[in-house]
């Protein structure tokens, strides 16, 4: 199945989201069902509100699941983690270390029992395994919707799809410029602290009846403050977040001062659209394969 028509622009250069509102709900969608995780657990999923932190967050998964379905692969450690980005040196050795620790404190990794002294082995949790869970059925079903497909209903009656599916898509992505290099408009959100989780707070106040966009749309009033609150995030932060896409005009409000209803661009749904295709896309392709 090829997703990326998820996104594309007709001969008039006007944004088409896939076949108009049934996509623009599945995008959406996803991103209410993000932020609802962030709800429910918001200092654990701060460890995929930002592009690094994901990368790191997943590969991290990844190799817990490949342990799981091959015991002869390397298990969860440092160690393992570092080798995984070794041929593309984009994080330290501490920065990736600290972060398998940080994920240990916050019940998201635990110990395995291992024989050999040397090695500490990590597991994901419990847990994390039930947010993890979570998270690829929510990706699986908003598949569903855009083909009437039945993923998500085949992951709840075959628990052990989760431990090969993740591994693969991860896999695909984590190396894939298309997705761990977003279009610049994307990046200006996703490279800041919980930045993905403003971005997604601007995705799930897209119009329900929203068939293109090829001018500003409309989202409604929307304050740094009420973001920040609801991500514990500084206020200043946030409007520094605004400020730099104001300046690039992918946001404008209605009246000065940041007030009145927030407008967006169709060059940041449209980069957005695409990122989020290359997402579905490599979780599609993992699905048919496992």
């Amino acid at each position: 199945m090829t997703i990326r028509p998820l996104a594309r622009k007709d001969e008039s250069n006007t944004l088409i989201l896939g076949e108009g509102a049934a996509s623009i709900a599945v995008i959406r969608d996803a991103a209410v069902e993000l932020l609802a995780m962030h709800d429910i657990a918001p200092r654990v999923v701060r460890y995929v509100a930002s592009m690094q932190k994901w990368l790191i967050t997943q590969a991290i998964v990844a190799l817990h699941f490949k342990r799981e379905n091959d015991v002869s692969c390397p298990p969860l450690t440092a160690g393992a983690l570092i080798d995984i980005f070794a041929g593309q040196p984009v994080f330290s050795k501490n920065t990736l270390t600290a972060h398998l620790a940080e994920m240990r404190a916050y019940g998201l990794l635990v110990a395995q029992e291992s024989r050999d002294r040397r090695v500490k082995p990590l597991q994901l949790s419990a847990y994390g395994q039930t947010l993890i869970r979570h998270w690829l059925e929510s990706h699986l079903a908003a598949l569903d919707r855009l083909d009437g497909g039945v993923r998500a209903a085949r992951l709840a009656d075959e628990p052990s799809l989760l431990a090969r599916i993740h591994p693969m898509a991860i896999q695909s992505l984590i190396f894939d410029p298309a997705w761990a290099c977003p279009p610049a408009s994307v990046d200006l959100f996703v490279r800041t602290e919980s930045g993905s989780n403003i971005l997604h707070e601007l995705i799930c106040r897209l119009p329900t009846d929203l068939q293109n966009a090829d001018e500003p749309v409309c989202l409604g009033p929307l304050h740094a403050s009420e973001v920040s609150t609801r991500h514990t995030l500084s206020r200043g932060h946030v409007q520094r977040v605004f400020a730099r896409a104001r300046a690039q005009g992918l946001l404008t409000w209605g009246l000065p001062g940041n007030r009145g209803d927030l407008f967006v661009s169709p060059t940041l749904l449209w980069d957005y659209a695409r990122w989020q295709a290359v997402k579905f896309e490599a979780i599609s392709a993992a699905y048919q394969r496992a």
